[in-house]
């Protein structure tokens, strides 16, 4: 069965469902949003990465992610960028950590949330692995025979998107929540959780630069 170019978009669903589900980097990066920055942090950042998935789905169907597939080079340089700027956040989260539970709702205020959204689309966009990840599923599911592959390539790379976005948003909010509970039963709490948030984020980085190809 053919749509748009595109077969077997039943399949195609319920995979990106799955692979949505799968914890990564970009689940991490919203835990720890939500978690030390209350949930309009998560949500910002949540809407963040979900466009910096847009930006991959549109290089991909241009073929700039190509690039990033066969040459070592640029991966490996956006790969360390994306690995120095999470690990920068980190430090910056366990040096600035807030003194008390309500310092952390304090903190939250005071980020710009145009900030957080840059921050999580470059935390995306600066995932090597995201580009040959796009690159490499979405054309399993494009039809030789398309008449508008740019246009297959955009259907599925937005439908992936809504399934993603969706599910980081209910990240986002229950972490908030988590949290949330946390800092009311303990005044120290927030101090913490943003501490605990800021060697994750490192962890992250650190994940992302011993990633291999």
């Amino acid at each position: 069965m053919e749509f748009f170019g595109v077969t077997h978009f039943g399949t195609f669903v319920l995979s990106g469902i799955l692979l949505n589900l799968t914890p990564g980097i970009d689940t991490m990066y919203i835990l720890g949003r939500s978690i030390s920055q209350g949930v309009r942090a998560g949500i910002i950042s949540a809407l963040g990465i979900s466009t910096g998935s847009l930006v991959h789905t549109l290089a991909a169907a241009t073929g700039l992610s190509l690039v990033l597939a066969t040459s070592a080079t640029a991966f490996a340089v956006v790969k360390y960028c994306g690995a120095a700027y999470l690990i920068f956040m980190g430090v910056r989260m366990v040096q600035n950590a807030p003194a008390g539970a309500l310092a952390t709702n304090q903190l939250a205020g005071r980020v710009s949330y145009r900030r957080l959204f840059f921050a999580g689309m470059l935390t995306n966009v600066l995932n090597p692995k995201v580009a040959v990840f796009f690159l490499a599923f979405l054309p399993q599911f494009i039809a030789p025979s398309s008449p508008h592959p740019f246009g297959s390539f955009m259907l599925l790379g937005a439908t992936f998107i809504c399934s993603g976005t969706c599910w980081c948003l209910v990240l986002a909010v229950y972490a908030a929540r988590l949290s949330g509970m946390m800092k009311n039963n303990q005044s120290k709490a927030a101090k913490v959780i943003s501490r605990l948030s800021g060697l994750l984020f490192i962890g992250i980085g650190l994940r992302l630069a011993i990633m291999k190809r």
